[in-house]
């Protein structure tokens, strides 16, 4: 009997340190893009340019505030997925890892309350212990909630652009960092203060009480593998926040 030569199976490729120096550039790159802040910027000199004013008699302009939020959440999750499906990687598996996506919706019920007890807490102390903080007296969107038709349209933009935007947006960064960018706990740290950064137009305390809750989201994604509780939990959050000012203004 003949020998047969076997055939040596291929030993695993380790990239090389350039390699891995280009990857950690590309995922910088996507993660300044996915910023939201590139995005809006665009899109916001697009909406000026086609003659739709951010104000209007002083108020943030509805109108403009809805095509910006909903044109922004399409453009964004358009380019996560892009960029997921250029990496070979798979979207339903970076953003909703392989639990039930309807049990993990469940579980986002108790977190909103959760979210909400944790938000109203870090207020309270703010305004306990750091009452300078509260830099903003009156915060610029309730100015938005003026008619009935205003209030649904601005529930839909805190849906879209609120729950499911931003935390399709933090899953995709913090797996981003995880991977390429120092890792789980970085990219924690980093998309949470841009979070609050981002609402700093709101006053301080509002940035820091945001910051923190995008801590929390961001941790229950990486404990879960999924966004899909995060998405309902801060969809939830940010519909009981609108409840107040409709009361207040006599919107139902």
């Amino acid at each position: 009997m003949s020998d047969v030569p076997v055939p040596e199976s291929p030993s695993p490729q380790v990239p090389s340190r350039g390699d891995v120096r280009a990857a950690r550039v590309v995922a910088l790159l996507e993660v300044l893009i996915c910023s939201d802040y590139v995005t809006q910027i665009a899109l916001g000199g697009t909406l000026r340019a086609f003659g739709f004013a951010p104000m209007t008699g002083g108020r943030l302009n509805v109108g403009f505030v809805v095509a910006l939020s909903l044109g922004d959440a399409v453009l964004l999750v358009g380019l996560i997925l892009v960029m997921l499906y250029a990496h070979g990687e798979r979207p339903r598996e970076v953003l909703f890892g392989h639990r039930p996506v309807i049990g993990e919706a469940i579980l986002g019920i108790p977190l909103a309350a959760m979210a909400l007890v944790a938000g109203g807490a870090i207020i309270l102390t703010i305004q306990r212990f750091a009452p300078s903080l509260h830099t903003v007296p009156d915060n610029p969107l309730q100015d938005l909630l003026q008619r009935p038709r205003d209030a649904w349209l601005f529930a839909l933009v805190v849906f879209v652009a609120g729950g499911f935007r931003e935390e399709m947006q933090r899953a995709f960064l913090v797996h981003r960092f995880e991977v390429w960018l120092g890792g789980p706990i970085v990219g924690l740290v980093v998309t949470s203060v841009g979070f609050g950064a981002g609402h700093l137009f709101q006053g301080v305390d509002a940035a820091i009480t945001t910051g923190l809750l995008g801590a929390f989201w961001a941790a229950v994604y990486l404990r879960r593998r999924s966004a899909a509780a995060p998405i309902v939990s801060h969809a939830g959050f940010d519909l009981v926040q609108i409840v107040p000012y409709m009361l207040g203004r006599g919107i139902s």
